[in-house]
């Protein structure tokens, strides 16, 4: 059976990172799926979604692999860091902890990701303003005293999902264009349009854990 063309023009590679339970899968379900998942269970290991996107009159393939955020878990979802072109680091509003947690993980995602990996914080649950526990000014503060995008979104509702995947994509496009991101190295997290079908996977690239996998 013939391979159908490919239809983008680049991959990139998305990690989600952040607590347990912030909601990370059901962003990625909300944006991949268009719906949101009331009972998400927790990823165990890593779990992967796709989509295309049109950045400035691009299509681009965002392959998106969806962190465990238990402890127990890290060794195993650090080896998904290297080669992401975008990280969307994530806490939950409502939880303060998760919060605290952020100089973590993005002391991971700086040590194990490349120097020009865009990250963009993400504020979930914001349909829950009356359990907030983190102010929208604050986390704004620490996004830009760190040099990271911001949003505040709800995989609930979807509100700003898809704007969080875009905005990466925006910027990792843009450094593309001005030459600050090297496609020739293999830790660029972006492959330009493929010469041969690969079933749209950049090689070299772990497998995810799916046993007893959500969403």
């Amino acid at each position: 059976m013939a391979t159908a063309p490919y239809n983008y023009s680049y991959i990139f590679k998305y990690i989600i990172i952040g607590d347990m339970g912030v909601g990370k899968s059901c962003l990625l379900h909300q944006f991949t799926e268009k719906k949101f998942m009331a009972d998400c269970p927790h990823t165990i290991g890593v779990e992967f979604g796709t989509r295309i996107m049109e950045v400035s009159g691009q299509k681009i393939k965002l392959q998106i692999w969806d962190t465990a955020g238990q402890e127990r878990f890290r060794a195993v979802t650090r080896s998904y860091y290297r080669g992401a072109a975008g990280a969307l680091m994530v806490y939950d509003i409502t939880r303060r902890s998760t919060y605290n947690h952020l100089s973590s993980w993005l002391t991971d995602a700086r040590n194990l990701t490349n120097p020009n990996t865009v990250i963009i914080l993400i504020g979930n649950k914001a349909d829950l303003e009356a359990q907030r526990d983190v102010t929208y000014e604050e986390a704004k503060q620490f996004a830009e005293e760190n040099g990271l995008l911001f949003l505040e979104a709800s995989a609930k509702t979807g509100e700003n999902v898809e704007d969080a995947f875009l905005e990466a994509a925006k910027k990792i496009y843009q450094n593309i264009q001005d030459g600050s991101l090297d496609l020739n190295a293999a830790e660029s997290g972006v492959q330009h349009k493929p010469s041969a079908p690969q079933g749209g996977r950049l090689t070299s690239e772990p497998q995810p854990q799916r046993e007893g996998c959500g969403c």
